[in-house]
């Protein structure tokens, strides 16, 4: 239900365990309240942020038996991210798979063999194997960073749009927990924007 990221980051931020928010919760919260309910019960009466109280509750409800958005039987948590850019298929393909364009979602790694079982691992930790490559369409792959327990599966698909613009999509499954879910979005949000920018740059 919720990984170690999220445990450190909930003890930091409010100084209390997740363990003892569940004993505390469970406790004070009914099974008929809504999540507005807990949200305003946890940030009124623990003077928690917005944010926070958000998020507690949201892991809570977990707890409770309901299942947030972005959560499958088969994939468990996971996140869809696109970006449609002004650029050619084959050149988005081409620079995300270059020193450069690694940089912005592996990190420091000197290249990529695009081959089934090829291992990687960038100088920041993330780490990971290749499990299908089509080149200039879809690339799958585990992809983990140093300070999680398990790793993810991510897909990143190059498409071409009826306009002659290209859309990259990626696709991760497998993630913790939905907190981790929320920051991978932010992540891919950002270096989406940054692939944009720099492709679009070096046309």
């Amino acid at each position: 239900m919720a990984g170690s990221i999220f445990k450190q980051e909930v003890m930091k931020v409010t100084g209390r365990s997740w363990e003892e928010w569940i004993v505390v919760l469970g406790q004070e919260v009914g099974p008929l309240w809504s999540h507005e309910q807990i949200r305003n019960h946890i940030v009124e009466e623990y003077r928690v942020s917005e944010e926070w109280g958000e998020w507690i509750a949201v892991m809570y409800e977990q707890i409770m038996g309901r299942v947030p958005v972005g959560v499958s039987k088969d994939a468990g948590v996971q996140i869809g991210v696109r970006k449609t850019m002004a650029v050619a298929k084959e050149r988005v393909w081409d620079f995300l798979m270059s020193s450069e364009g690694l940089s912005l979602w592996i990190g420091d790694v000197p290249s990529l063999e695009l081959r089934v079982g090829h291992e990687y691992e960038s100088k920041e930790g993330v780490s990971g194997k290749i499990t299908v490559v089509v080149p200039y369409h879809k690339l799958r792959l585990t992809w983990k960073r140093k300070e999680w327990d398990n790793p993810s599966r991510l897909q990143i698909y190059v498409l071409s749009t009826n306009t002659g613009k290209t859309t990259i999509a990626i696709h991760q499954e497998m993630l913790d927990d939905v907190y981790m879910r929320e920051v991978m979005r932010r992540y891919w949000d950002e270096m989406l924007t940054a692939l944009q920018n720099q492709a679009e740059v070096a046309r």
